[in-house]
């Protein structure tokens, strides 16, 4: 995924920090490197936190859970005894009723308290590569300006659409949070 990634980003002529993605993979890597795991301060103080931390990892700030937005982390927490599951919220349809939800859904909005700290909402794709979700953000980060994107994703047979949510850190140069919402699942 993050080869297609990197290719993708050429091809639409996508920037970072005012210049156009490098062609080599080196490059590439180091504008990964920056957006994903350069630290920055969310309070102010100290440098403590990443993009990649925040979304893959999860924190816990001023007593709540923030990001921990990765199916693996939360089945890691889960197996240790650390993550309390409370439940998930159905997803609305387009005309706000509830939308269907089956066995193959892959993204849940979740409830759960880890290490004793609520996470009220949290949503998350289910069952797929942490490499996918990494090259479908970075995709969208760098190929895009806005907070909200709506995309629509083919999985030979099943299209997802989907909203991905952006919190842009440090003059848009870093990844503050980033997760995915499920607008709608139908087979093609």
């Amino acid at each position: 995924p993050m080869k297609y990634c990197h290719q993708y980003c050429l091809a639409k002529k996508a920037t970072y920090g005012g210049e156009s993605i490098p062609e080599e993979e080196e490059g590439f890597k180091e504008v990964l490197r920056s957006i994903w795991l350069e630290l920055y301060s969310r309070s102010g103080g100290k440098m403590d936190s990443s993009g990649f931390e925040h979304v893959f990892v999860g924190e816990v700030k001023n007593d709540k859970v923030s990001g921990f937005h990765n199916w693996i982390q939360f089945y890691l927490e889960e197996t240790k005894g650390n993550i309390d599951y409370r439940g998930y919220i159905k997803p609305r349809s387009c005309d706000d009723s509830m939308a269907e939800t089956n066995g193959d859904d892959h993204v849940l909005t979740l409830q759960f308290a880890w290490n004793g700290v609520e996470k009220f909402v949290g949503t998350s794709f289910i069952g797929v590569s942490p490499e996918f979700e990494l090259a479908l953000y970075t995709i969208v980060f760098l190929t895009t300006e806005e907070e909200d994107s709506d995309i629509s994703l083919d999985v030979g047979g099943e299209v997802f659409d989907l909203k991905v949510k952006f919190y842009r850190y440090n003059d848009g140069k870093n990844i503050g949070s980033c997760y995915v919402e499920a607008m709608a699942h139908y087979e093609v």
